[in-house]
């Protein structure tokens, strides 16, 4: 369905780049951090973290740094092998800008993307365009859901908040309930319409953050950091590693000894 021509993840504040002309093809950004600037058929976009960009090729832009701002993002640019496509978002003929809702969703795939054409394990060039598959997919399914109110995004933020302080606790939808002030039930459903993520996998995914960093550099061994993030069973946290990372805690204390 897709085929990908470049990934990559621009840094710093001397940014540019421009495109156009490219029939069955489309650039997409998102960033992560800071802001970047772009001009879209001529009309001025500010980016921000939790922005996505997505352009059809035929429509010409550029884009550069806003002086002495640093930035950071998320870069693909890819084509579609047919003309037809099953996914909507693919058939637009105008530019996608959204803040998304389920960015960190979208953010591990981009990273995941960019990790497989760096390492090119076996088969990585299907595994990445898997990745974008799945990134587009839930980008469509929050753009028929409708733009993410300022309010819900206000609320989710309060959410993730609570979460990075308490994550290496057992956090409910009770805690997030009285963090917004509205019944548990409707926290947990909100979270999971904005984010596309549950409390839980939400919890999961911040710990494994943790876990890769404390893999890489700290001396602790896995049974002290599953133990440190909340995990009396060293068995359930390889198990949610791997599903996380798509690697084993094994794998990262490999590379222990260059980084400590």
């Amino acid at each position: 369905m897709i085929a990908i021509s470049e990934a990559h993840q621009d840094n710093g504040a001397d940014w540019y780049e421009e495109g156009a002309g490219r029939q069955l093809a489309f650039h997409l950004s998102l960033v992560t951090y800071g802001r970047c600037v772009y001009w879209v058929n001529e009309e001025k976009l500010i980016l921000e973290k939790g922005d996505l960009l997505l352009i059809p090729g035929h429509v010409p832009y550029y884009g550069k740094s806003i002086p002495t701002v640093v930035h950071t993002k998320y870069v693909v640019n890819f084509h579609k092998l047919a003309e037809e496509c099953a996914l909507p978002l693919l058939r637009l003929e105008e530019p996608f800008k959204q803040k998304l809702g389920c960015f960190e969703v979208v953010q591990e795939r981009l990273r995941g993307i960019l990790t497989q054409y760096k390492e090119r394990p076996a088969y990585y060039e299907l595994m990445a365009e898997a990745l974008l598959t799945e990134t587009l997919i839930f980008l469509n399914q929050e753009k028929d859901r409708g733009v993410i109110s300022s309010e819900k995004h206000r609320r989710v933020e309060s959410m993730k908040q609570y979460i990075a302080t308490h994550y290496r606790e057992r956090v409910t939808k009770e805690e997030l309930g009285d963090v917004i002030s509205t019944t548990p039930n409707y926290a947990a459903t909100l979270f999971k319409a904005v984010t596309n993520q549950t409390i839980s996998e939400y919890v999961h995914n911040q710990r494994m953050k943790t876990a890769v960093y404390m893999l890489t550099e700290s001396q602790l061994m896995i049974s002290e950091i599953a133990d440190y993030l909340g995990y009396n069973d060293v068995s359930y946290f390889y198990r949610i590693f791997k599903r996380s990372t798509g690697r084993s805690p094994s794998d990262f204390l490999h590379e222990r000894s260059s980084t400590v």
